[in-house]
Protein backbone atom coordinates (compact mmCIF):
# COMPACT_ATOMS: atom_id res chain seq x y z
CA UNK A 1 0.00 0.00 0.00
CA UNK A 2 1.29 3.14 -1.04
CA UNK A 3 1.43 5.86 1.83
CA UNK A 4 2.64 9.19 2.92
CA UNK A 5 2.89 10.16 6.50
CA UNK A 6 4.21 13.42 7.72
CA UNK A 7 5.48 14.03 11.23
CA UNK A 8 7.12 16.88 12.79
CA UNK A 9 3.92 19.86 12.95
CA UNK A 10 3.24 20.77 16.85
CA UNK A 11 2.98 24.36 18.52
CA UNK A 12 5.54 27.16 18.22
CA UNK A 13 5.89 30.43 18.69
CA UNK A 14 6.74 33.42 16.44
CA UNK A 15 9.73 33.41 15.39
CA UNK A 16 10.65 29.72 15.81
CA UNK A 17 11.57 26.81 13.75
CA UNK A 18 9.69 23.54 13.14
CA UNK A 19 10.82 20.46 10.76
CA UNK A 20 8.63 18.67 9.17
CA UNK A 21 9.21 15.32 8.17
CA UNK A 22 6.97 12.87 5.01
CA UNK A 23 7.88 9.17 5.06
CA UNK A 24 6.91 6.68 2.23
CA UNK A 25 6.21 3.15 2.18
CA UNK A 26 4.74 0.80 -0.18
CA UNK A 27 6.95 2.73 -2.87
CA UNK A 28 10.51 4.39 -3.76
CA UNK A 29 10.53 8.01 -3.60
CA UNK A 30 13.38 7.76 -6.04
CA UNK A 31 11.52 8.66 -9.08
CA UNK A 32 8.78 10.78 -7.80
CA UNK A 33 8.36 14.33 -7.46
CA UNK A 34 7.45 15.43 -3.82
CA UNK A 35 5.83 19.11 -2.88
CA UNK A 36 4.17 20.61 0.65
CA UNK A 37 0.94 22.00 0.65
CA UNK A 38 -0.67 23.60 3.31
CA UNK A 39 -4.43 24.48 4.23
CA UNK A 40 -5.90 26.80 6.56
CA UNK A 41 -9.23 26.83 7.87
CA UNK A 42 -11.69 28.35 5.27
CA UNK A 43 -9.10 28.88 2.74
CA UNK A 44 -8.06 26.52 -0.58
CA UNK A 45 -4.93 24.27 -0.47
CA UNK A 46 -2.02 25.95 -1.16
CA UNK A 47 1.57 25.43 -2.74
CA UNK A 48 4.48 25.63 -0.24
CA UNK A 49 7.05 24.34 -1.90
CA UNK A 50 8.53 21.48 -4.11
CA UNK A 51 11.86 19.33 -5.68
CA UNK A 52 12.51 17.49 -8.31
CA UNK A 53 13.03 13.77 -8.19
CA UNK A 54 16.92 13.99 -7.64
CA UNK A 55 16.86 17.01 -5.50
CA UNK A 56 18.54 19.09 -8.06
CA UNK A 57 15.50 21.46 -8.54
CA UNK A 58 13.82 23.32 -5.44
CA UNK A 59 10.61 25.91 -5.66
CA UNK A 60 9.42 27.85 -3.13
CA UNK A 61 6.16 30.17 -2.79
CA UNK A 62 7.34 33.61 -2.11
CA UNK A 63 5.45 33.38 0.79
CA UNK A 64 8.11 31.11 2.00
CA UNK A 65 11.21 31.98 0.24
CA UNK A 66 14.26 32.66 2.61
CA UNK A 67 12.70 31.16 5.42
CA UNK A 68 11.80 27.21 4.01
CA UNK A 69 13.70 24.84 2.77
CA UNK A 70 13.04 21.70 1.17
CA UNK A 71 15.03 18.55 1.01
CA UNK A 72 14.76 15.08 0.49
CA UNK A 73 16.60 11.88 1.44
CA UNK A 74 15.88 9.21 -1.23
CA UNK A 75 18.03 6.39 0.50
CA UNK A 76 15.73 7.10 3.62
CA UNK A 77 12.51 7.60 1.46
CA UNK A 78 11.36 10.34 3.21
CA UNK A 79 11.47 14.33 1.93
CA UNK A 80 11.51 17.05 4.89
CA UNK A 81 10.65 21.14 5.01
CA UNK A 82 12.59 23.05 7.68
CA UNK A 83 10.40 26.14 8.15
CA UNK A 84 12.18 28.88 9.96
CA UNK A 85 11.06 32.51 11.05
CA UNK A 86 7.48 30.91 11.58
CA UNK A 87 4.70 33.59 11.76
CA UNK A 88 0.95 33.00 12.43
CA UNK A 89 0.25 33.05 8.84
CA UNK A 90 2.15 29.97 8.17
CA UNK A 91 -0.64 28.17 10.25
CA UNK A 92 -2.56 25.71 8.65
CA UNK A 93 -2.22 22.08 7.90
CA UNK A 94 0.36 20.61 5.98
CA UNK A 95 0.97 18.10 3.30
CA UNK A 96 3.38 16.28 1.42
CA UNK A 97 2.52 15.00 -2.15
CA UNK A 98 4.35 12.76 -4.57
CA UNK A 99 3.90 12.40 -8.51
CA UNK A 100 5.14 9.71 -10.27
CA UNK A 101 4.67 10.68 -13.67
CA UNK A 102 6.84 12.91 -15.63
CA UNK A 103 7.14 16.75 -14.72
CA UNK A 104 6.38 17.95 -18.12
CA UNK A 105 5.90 22.06 -16.80
CA UNK A 106 7.49 23.67 -13.79
CA UNK A 107 4.05 24.78 -12.71
CA UNK A 108 3.00 20.90 -12.29
CA UNK A 109 5.02 21.65 -9.19
CA UNK A 110 2.77 24.44 -7.93
CA UNK A 111 -0.37 22.12 -8.88
CA UNK A 112 -2.22 19.98 -6.28
CA UNK A 113 -4.32 17.90 -8.95
CA UNK A 114 -0.85 16.81 -10.81
CA UNK A 115 0.17 15.16 -7.41
CA UNK A 116 -1.11 11.18 -7.17
CA UNK A 117 0.01 10.63 -3.27
CA UNK A 118 -0.84 12.40 -0.59
CA UNK A 119 -0.12 11.66 3.27
CA UNK A 120 -2.52 13.03 5.97
CA UNK A 121 -1.87 16.02 7.08
CA UNK A 122 0.21 17.80 10.20
CA UNK A 123 -1.00 20.57 11.89
CA UNK A 124 1.48 23.29 12.24
CA UNK A 125 0.08 26.50 14.82
CA UNK A 126 2.41 29.78 15.34
CA UNK A 127 0.75 31.71 18.24
CA UNK A 128 2.33 33.62 20.85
Amino acid sequence: QLQLVESGGGFVQPGGSLRLSCQASGFRLDNYAMGWFRQAPGKEREFVAAISWAGGSTYYADSVKGRFTISRDNTKNTGNLQMNSLSPEDTAVYYCAARDSPILSESWYYTPRRYAYWGQGTQVTVSS
